[in-house]
């Protein structure tokens, strides 16, 4: 996806503008057509907030058409037939092209019961979610009434529509929608940062397998050189953080027992705010260690 600026759009002819906007929201041209006429935009928090007015204050036949347009998630067939590239990036996000058989069949289970219940997709911004959460986040909306579901498809349609204005559109302001995860590891044997631990991030799952989404190395101030996760909403799920303790002593003719008292540290959490800052941090010894929610 080709960024633009948003005095960029601002000047664009018409046409140029609706085809910069046209999958900002799934098969509906017709929203960037309307918010090519409120031109110009003094911030992308303002192109947003017209884009949300144009699909609230449209007929429900066609806000329901707007929802049909959106795919099932984690449809083969669907995938076969092909998605728009912006819909398979944000599905393959969260792992739902390599799900295991039983997953697939849970996911077509939960379509097929929604699409039954309420007669249109059930919709998420999945980029703010784990395949588990996902799950859940289909069991959940399943006990809603479908004047509900329609008001909650359009409120994820929303934050989807708000990821990718903030992939798409360059501008001074910025979209809420990102988070970060950080870590920072303090060897409280000598009192100083710890260099040189190694770290793995597995996003943990109950049905599939849990799989590792980062690796990194903590640099000289017991940080890494980037978030764990960042640039992107962190998605709602429960998470595993894997130091590797016993190696780093080891490389620093720290005396361990043999086997180490502590050899690779789990730190087991879970994440329910996919656009805020959580900081899990390591506070370690060869013989104890601690942690917390930091800021």
């Amino acid at each position: 996806m080709s960024q633009i600026s948003l005095a960029d759009l601002n000047a664009a002819s018409r046409a140029d503008f609706v085809a910069a906007l046209a999958n900002v929201v799934e098969y509906s041209p017709w929203i960037a057509e309307q918010l090519a006429a409120r031109r110009p935009f003094a911030g992308i928090n303002q192109l947003h907030t017209a884009l949300m007015a144009a699909i609230q204050s449209a007929e429900p036949d066609v806000q329901l058409a707007l929802i049909r347009a959106h795919p099932d998630l984690a449809d083969k067939t669907r995938r076969a037939a092909g998605l728009t590239a912006e819909s398979t990036d944000e599905q393959n996000s969260a792992g739902l092209d390599r799900l295991s058989e039983a997953e697939y069949a849970a996911f077509e289970r939960a379509n097929n019961a929604y699409r039954d219940k309420f007669g249109f997709p059930y919709i998420v911004c999945v980029r703010r979610h784990t395949r588990d959460s996902v799950l859940r986040d289909f069991e959940t909306r399943l006990l809603n009434i479908a004047k509900t579901e329609t008001r909650r498809a359009i409120e994820e349609i929303g934050r989807i529509s708000a990821l990718r204005l903030d992939q798409l559109v360059i501008a001074d302001d910025r979209l809420k929608v990102q988070g970060r995860l950080s870590t920072h590891v303090l060897d409280n044997h000598i009192g100083k940062p710890a260099p040189g631990v190694a770290i793995e991030l597995m996003e943990l799952a109950s049905l599939g397998e849990s799989r590792v989404i980062a690796r990194a190395v903590t640099n000289a101030d017991g940080r890494t050189d980037q978030p764990v996760i960042g640039g992107r909403p962190l998605p709602i799920g429960r998470y595993e953080l894997r130091f590797r303790v016993a190696q780093y002593y080891a490389e620093r003719n720290v005396p361990l027992s043999d086997p180490p008292f502590l050899d690779e540290i789990p730190l087991r959490f879970a994440i329910s705010e996919p656009e805020s800052h959580y900081h899990v941090p390591l506070l370690v010894t060869p013989w104890s260690y601690s942690t917390y929610r930091g800021s």
